[in-house]
């Protein structure tokens, strides 16, 4: 074993105790930071606006700080983009975490001094989890590789800004600075095809062992390994042993995964946002990642299919139940205060309190009032795919509302096969029981003869690529909606089949 092994499994059996410890005092803990971000943010624009000198309890808070999205919240992020200070949070943020916005063009997430190290501290505490977990420490002398934006920043007002994953970069700790990959030079291609070709030169005779990224993007990174040596990723990387994700559900690639390996490999899910960083995988055996209670950030959850009522209820952690499907409110030491993220969970155990995101709130189906969510389709599909043997490289989902020759209207799947199914109306008819056996509402719409089973239109290797790269958003962090309640990706996906 090397020093960097036998350092790595002491620090993460420190680690884990310092996790447990909040853990198992989830309620005091979410008091304190809830405590915290009332105090510090007393004196703040928000904060006197809102009453907060007068905030003692969540009742307080609920009756002062309404829910607000990033529109709703942008005129003050504005105010700090022009240089204002206090506005949010105390001072100046260090750094806007810039994405794309839906109505609101670019959107600027602020990282303060307080909320940055929370990104960090947990992704080194996914992977320590793991070590203290498995007791597997083979990965740390390898090389690692995390497929990110780039870490090239710019600057407005004094703030510097960029991608999440790009600002990230510049945080590695010293001690992975000789392991990690690309190079900054090629990290800096913008261009992502440009970019993987290079990462593909800089790693191929490398000693990979961990591997790090959102699966479709890696998954191209893969197929262009094999394209280049015509061998499996795992004879290429023989001690690749370790792969880490988050921005999607990786059941759906995960045989694909293993295909284009040639072997399993271990792997931690982690849910990070410019946001803030929610949670991380700290079980292999266990379904669900660990919410992060002791990182700044308060959390409140409202019934998903109750979020568009008057006055939703506004839950506490310990109001929660498994299986329900929540959209997820924060308040934050980055200055977001009841900010709605957009994403919706699902708790898988309250002791400790682990979730698993099911979707987005604007992503669903539901057309004909099926409301028909993320996590149904991607249960849907894995069912599917474990029964026939099938490999998928890619899916989306959109209601056809106006079919041909007066037949009933369907959802219709848009699917890139790698491995296509013996028989495609058994494939077909596997999702659409599962669909019904999940969703009551879809089920009633079918027995009803308001809808006919679903649909399923072959897409032709990289056409997914092709859509994302006629946007603007391919590769990075950018991600394929799994679902649409209309027909826009559909359409443009038909012009390019």
């Amino acid at each position: 074993m090397s020093i960097k092994s036998f350092a790595a499994k002491i620090f993460a059996s420190y680690i884990r105790k310092k996790i447990d410890r909040w853990a198992s005092n989830p309620h005091e803990i979410q008091d304190k930071v809830f405590q915290d971000l009332i105090q510090k943010a007393r004196n703040t624009k928000f904060g006197k606006e809102h009453n907060f000198d007068k905030i003692n309890t969540h009742l307080d808070f609920i009756q002062n700080v309404p829910i607000r999205d990033y529109e709703e919240l942008k005129p003050y992020v504005d105010l700090m983009v022009e240089g204002q200070e206090d506005i949010l949070w105390p001072g100046k943020p260090l750094y806007y975490a810039k994405t794309s916005g839906t109505t609101s063009g670019a959107k600027y997430i602020p990282l303060t001094k307080e909320s940055m190290p929370t990104h960090i501290n947990a992704a080194r505490n996914a992977i320590l989890c793991y070590i203290e977990d498995t007791g597997n420490t083979n990965f740390v002398d390898g090389k690692m590789i995390f497929l990110q934006g780039s870490p090239e920043l710019d600057e407005k007002n004094g703030v510097k800004l960029g991608r999440l994953s790009g600002i990230v970069a510049h945080y590695v700790p010293g001690y992975l600075q000789k392991n990690r990959m690309p190079s900054w030079e090629t990290n800096c291609i913008e261009d992502w095809e440009a970019k993987v070709d290079a990462i593909v030169d800089e790693t191929v005779k490398e000693d990979m062992s961990v591997i790090s990224g959102i699966p479709s993007w890696v998954q191209m990174y893969f197929e262009r390994l094999i394209e280049e040596t015509g061998k499996k990723v795992g004879d290429i990387f023989p001690n690749f042993n370790l792969f880490i994700y988050g921005g999607v559900n990786y059941e759906p690639y995960r045989s694909k995964f293993e295909s284009l390996i040639g072997r399993k490999v271990d792997s931690i899910e982690l849910y990070p946002a410019s946001e803030g960083f929610f949670a991380f995988q700290d079980k292999q055996d266990e379904n669900g990642m660990l919410l992060q209670l002791d990182s700044g950030m308060f959390y409140e959850f409202i019934e998903a299919d109750k979020f568009y009522d008057n006055d939703p209820k506004r839950l506490l952690l310990k109001d929660v139940e498994i299986g329900i499907n929540y959209v997820m409110i924060i308040s934050s030491t980055a200055g977001l205060w009841g900010y709605n993220i957009g994403d919706t969970i699902q708790f898988t155990s309250v002791k400790p309190y682990r979730v698993m995101v099911s979707g987005r709130i604007k992503h669903f189906i539901s057309a004909f009032g099926e409301h028909v969510i993320a996590k149904e389709v991607e249960e849907a599909m894995q069912q599917a795919i474990a029964e026939t043997g099938a490999a998928i490289s890619e899916f989306t989902v959109a209601p056809q509302i106006n079919p041909e020759e007066e037949e009933l209207p369907f959802h219709e799947w848009f699917v890139e096969f790698e491995q296509e199914p013996e028989d495609l109306n058994k494939f077909a008819e596997i999702i659409d029981r599962s669909l019904q056996k999940q969703n009551s509402y879809y089920l009633d719409l079918i027995e009803g003869n308001i809808l006919q089973q679903l649909k399923i239109t072959r897409v032709p290797q990289n056409a997914f690529q092709d859509y994302m790269r006629s946007i603007g958003k391919l590769g990075g962090q950018n991600k394929l909606p799994r679902l649409s309640n209309d027909r826009k990706i559909a359409d443009k996906l038909k012009e390019i089949i």
